[in-house]
């Protein structure tokens, strides 16, 4: 059985809403992007069942830098919240038939091997859409079904080299420059959620399942519909070397450094600026001018801004109603009142990984944000309440469980 949780990380005394509650997910997911989309069904009160390999999944065994409370992977345990796990050997046709016996009692199937493995396993969009048409099945690559880039690995550092993301970012004297995070996998994440539920609701008025495909690819590109969209129309950006981190922006817009820390202003007029800094130079450049004469004004800014602390400008920003944000660390962002009064931050406790803490649900539903109710499962943990659940008996079971732990 899986481990329960005691500790709700909601401050409110309403009952969580579980929009999904009594739909019923079959997850063949592994990385990033397959199970942080199957989390987010889960944490809304979807019953997903992981289907692992014998080994377990890929996550189990990997985490970025070797981060692992005692024995298990912190990306693992940032992933996998309130989802069932079995164990299963798809190479062995008995475990095949037991995986579409689940499917014929499945709402949605989502998987996120390499285009084509699936269907090479008697599981793919045309077999098990004829054997439950109402079944909404939600594939998940890097690049799509099919095209040149088919069979090229997926992964979230190549797509922002390959979507134009990384030559995009940074300043323009400094090589293209990934983002600190896996932004193109969450957000694939993000789009194959969406995809699920807006099958769902389509399901409803037809009866009829989905198929459902999202790719890192076209994640990326929608990451970058305004600046790819200005491109495409013909306006021509490139990268500043004064640290305007568009290459569509006017000035200031960017990281500044301030006599201690660094700070980012945004979208700010020239007369403010003048205000700001007592200074007319600002106002005389025009505002008609100030994309043109960008980096004249990012420098003259920098001069102003490395003048005093980041606690004076503060104040002053508060005054003339500045956009601006200091640039925080991950320690800062722990720290931050926003994050501590949204309660983005959530921890439980697990049975080898002991105090786990990690990013929440991002969304609220009536005031509600979803809460951990079964902790991320060890590997198998739910095969055989599962298979009971099919009707299986006992001794059947545990010939097929001892296969597969084999």
């Amino acid at each position: 059985m899986p481990h329960r949780i005691m500790l709700h990380v909601s401050t409110t005394s309403r009952e969580e809403a579980l929009v999904l509650e009594g739909i019923r997910v079959l997850s063949f997911t592994h990385f990033l992007q397959g199970p942080s989309a199957t989390q987010t069904l889960a944490d809304l009160g979807a019953e997903v069942i992981k289907v692992e390999p014998p080994q377990g999944a890929f996550e189990r065994s990997w985490s970025g830098p070797d981060a692992y409370l005692g024995d298990t992977s912190v990306f693992f345990l940032l992933g996998n919240r309130n989802v069932r796990s079995i164990r299963a050997d798809l190479k062995d046709p008995k475990w095949r038939e037991t995986i579409r016996e689940l499917v014929t009692r499945a709402d949605v199937l989502i998987e996120s091997f390499r285009p084509g493995a699936m269907a090479r396993l008697g599981l793919g969009w045309d077999e098990l859409h004829a054997l439950n048409p109402r079944l909404v099945y939600c594939s998940l690559s890097g690049y799509g079904p099919d095209g040149p880039y088919r069979d090229r690995p997926g992964q979230d550092v190549l797509l922002q080299s390959l979507s134009g993301l990384a030559a995009a970012t940074g300043a323009g004297d400094q090589p293209p420059t990934p983002t600190g995070a896996s932004i193109v996998d969450q957000h694939g994440a993000t789009l194959g959620a969406l995809g699920i539920l807006a099958a769902l609701h389509g399901r409803e008025r037809t009866g009829v399942g989905t198929l459902v495909e999202s790719n890192l690819l076209n994640a990326a590109l929608d990451l970058q519909i305004e600046p790819l969209s200005y491109h495409l129309n013909g306006f021509a950006g490139q990268r500043s070397p004064s640290g305007v981190s568009s290459g569509y922006y006017k000035a200031p817009y960017g990281v500044f450094p301030t006599a201690d820390r660094h700070v980012t202003l945004s979208l700010n007029s020239l007369a403010t600026l003048t205000e700001l800094f007592g200074d007319p130079w600002f106002v005389a450049v025009g505002e008609e001018h100030s994309y043109e004469r960008r980096d004249e004004v990012n420098r003259r800014v920098a001069v102003h801004l490395a003048g005093r602390p980041l606690a004076e400008w503060e104040a002053r920003f508060a005054e003339h109603r500045v956009w601006y944000a200091p640039v925080h660390d991950y320690a800062d962002v722990e720290i931050d009142p926003q994050v501590l009064h949204n309660e983005s931050i959530i921890e439980f406790e697990h049975p080898q990984a002991g105090r786990v803490r990690t990013i929440g649900h991002p969304v609220t539903y009536d005031g509600v944000r979803p809460g951990v109710r079964t902790l991320p499962p060890a590997l198998g943990a739910d095969t055989h309440a599962v298979l009971a659940e099919l009707g299986i008996d006992g001794e059947t079971i545990d010939a097929l469980t001892g296969e597969v732990a084999a």
